[in-house]
């Protein structure tokens, strides 16, 4: 699926602002991996020391389930974008 560059600088722009390291984490983590692993080789990596910040706690401990709608409407983006 070709995605284009106005694509994700639209995305990048409506993001909110609490929203927005979380989204340059991952696109910093996306350039620079040659290639990203599959769930079978994340399952052997070794499990990093950097200790859960208290908000991944609490979504680790969360049995809370969150539609692809909700979320969209919690971060203020259009819905009819599919996942």
């Amino acid at each position: 699926m070709a995605i284009s560059n106005d694509d994700l600088f639209k995305l990048v722009r409506i993001l909110p602002e609490e929203a927005k390291q979380s989204a340059y984490d991952f696109l910093k983590f996306l350039t620079n991996s040659p290639k990203r692993p599959d769930w079978d080789e994340i399952d052997l990596m070794e499990p990093d020391d950097i200790p859960l910040s208290e908000e991944e706690e609490r979504q680790m401990n969360s049995t809370e389930f969150v539609s692809w709608e909700d979320a969209m409407h919690e971060l203020n983006l259009p819905t009819d974008i599919k996942p």
